[in-house]
């Protein structure tokens, strides 16, 4: 590696050229979406909006070169219109206690339920939650189930007096409202047809990251997969597609990823029982109709 190379890592380059390219093809998408058809905006705006999933997620961990309010104003923008980024800071770092992967209720990440849960549950919530749990069911409900679990505990939050997430959701709305105004008042995109066209498909690529990043097992050190795909993906997620080498370094910056799983690949399945896959294809195949696992946690 080259001075010049070192000094391009040093300084977060490789993120700045993600975040540039990222805003400056987005702001193209929006402004040319009149002449572009329907499958294309879906494909590409998809794409964008899930790899500034991927940026804020880097913002978490690393992307340290830069002060933090500015780091923290780089991916603030809600592209995805979702969820807060304070929030999303907040839930994902308690997700990296990792004696705590996958557990209902204490894992805020976690895709399972308990078994006391489950047995209360009606025939169509069961149904959902098993059908979430194919890649199908990820790609089509799992953004409609992720957005009624989440509005559900923030209003159970309010109702039961805890106010503390409601100036963040109070800033949220004015930013998604500013980023309609520019979408629709200044380019014309029409509202109603980027949640559906953009930030829709831009979520459940986001959640198809996560489909099998982790699963229940006994020692914690086998409850994190690694997904090997190729370069498409691994860009898209940023190299957090290798799920284990993330966990075990979670500072380390997503440029320097693949190359510390390609040296120490071996040990590192080794610690997560074999946990992986090569590629998403291989998952598809596997797993678009049928559950990746039972939603229901089985050792709890």
């Amino acid at each position: 590696m080259n001075l010049l190379e070192q000094k391009f890592r040093q300084f977060d380059g490789p993120t700045w050229l993600v975040a540039i390219v990222l805003y400056g093809a987005w702001c193209a998408l929006v402004w040319f979406h009149a002449f572009l058809p329907w499958w294309v905006i879906v494909p590409v705006g998809g794409y964008l909006v899930a790899w500034h999933f991927s940026l804020q997620h880097e913002a978490i961990h690393s992307f340290r070169g830069v002060p933090a309010w500015l780091r923290f104003a780089i991916v603030f923008p809600p592209l995805g219109l979702w969820f807060p980024y304070p929030l999303y800071r907040k839930s994902h770092t308690t997700h990296h206690r990792d004696i705590n992967l996958t557990i209902p209720g204490t894992d805020t990440e976690s895709y399972y339920v308990l078994q006391a849960d489950w047995q209360r549950m009606g025939p169509i919530r069961r149904k959902l939650l098993l059908f979430n749990q194919t890649m199908a069911g990820r790609l089509i409900v799992g953004p409609m189930l992720r957005l009624w679990i989440l509005i559900t505990k923030e209003v159970r939050r309010v109702a039961q007096g805890d106010f503390i997430h409601v100036p963040h959701w109070a800033v949220h709305v004015l930013a998604v409202a500013g980023l309609f105004w520019f979408i629709s008042g200044i380019c014309g995109f029409p509202w109603w047809q980027y949640c559906l066209l953009v930030a829709f498909p831009g979520l459940s690529l986001s959640l198809l990251r996560a489909f099998t990043e982790h699963r229940a097992a006994p020692d914690s050190q086998e409850r994190t997969a690694s997904v090997e795909s190729n370069a498409v993906f691994g860009l898209l997620y940023l190299h957090n597609n290798l799920h284990v080498a993330h966990h075990l370094k979670p500072a380390m910056p997503w440029y320097d990823i693949p190359r510390f799983y390609r040296e120490n690949r071996s040990a590192l399945l080794e610690s997560n029982g074999n946990f992986v896959y090569k590629g998403y294809g291989v998952l598809a195949k596997r797993y678009f109709f049928a559950p990746v696992f039972s939603p229901v946690h089985p050792f709890l």
